[in-house]
């Protein structure tokens, strides 16, 4: 090797410090410590390493405000039946001319949810009980039986499987997606509502009304009670 191969490093003028250069080692490790951050957030967010949570101990803290009392009602409802509903939703949401694998959802959910059924006895009119003078007999006029909004029960309602496209997860990847779970508790809130209609949760309802009500003007000496509803002649 001749003296032209190498060029001398400049001595650096007095009172002038020598600035240190970082070493290619430490930019290897500290590439390396981000691709292991990097890693770790990707696999939280995809499931890729399961029990990722437990080994940094995560934990879960409540920090709601305290519930508000809005307003208060008065009830003159009798609830005298309630109806235990369970539903398999299966939601497909696709995009026009785009395959599945890119583009599109399709949620198993299981909804368990109740349904009460009722009788107002505060629309019960002037007219709607009549005794006679001897307190024996009472003939009271009720209207029908109405049905409740279905209450989804989040502890036994749950969701079996959920596909999503490459672009689906993608999004959930950079924020949550709550429509997604909104629209399987709708639809599961729906059926719920349209099979209460079709049960005899409401005919239930009004003959345990009848029971009571015979029960309570028994023990209070009455023989007789008649509890007709709505329009019913018998």
């Amino acid at each position: 090797m001749t003296s032209s191969d190498v060029t001398p490093e400049p001595a650096p003028h007095a009172g002038e410090k020598r600035t240190a250069r970082p070493s290619r080692g430490w930019l290897k490790v500290l590439g390396i410590g981000a691709a292991v951050l990097v890693l770790l957030f990707a696999g939280s967010r995809l499931s890729l390493l399961p029990g990722l949570g437990d080994l940094f101990g995560e934990e879960t803290h409540d920090r709601s405000g305290p519930a508000v009392l809005k307003s208060i009602q008065d009830m003159s409802s009798y609830e005298a039946a309630s109806g235990n509903f369970q539903v398999v939703v299966d939601l497909e949401k696709d995009t026009k001319f785009v395959p599945d694998a890119l583009r599109g959802t399709r949620t198993l959910f299981v909804g368990a949810g109740t349904v009460a059924a009722s009788v107002d006895l505060g629309k019960v009119t002037e007219g709607g009980v009549v005794v006679n003078e001897d307190r024996t007999t009472a003939e009271i006029r009720l209207p029908r039986a109405a049905l409740g909004k279905p209450a989804l029960d989040p502890d036994r309602s749950y969701t079996v499987s959920k596909q999503r496209g490459l672009f689906d997860r993608l999004g959930d990847f950079f924020s949550d997606n709550p429509g997604s779970e909104q629209a399987v508790n709708k639809l599961a809130v729906q059926h719920i509502g349209e099979a209460a209609k079709e049960s005899e949760l409401t005919a239930r309802a009004e003959k345990n009304t009848a029971d009571m009500l015979k029960g309570l003007l028994g023990s209070l000496g009455f023989e007789r009670v008649t509890v007709r509803y709505g329009d019913d002649q018998e």
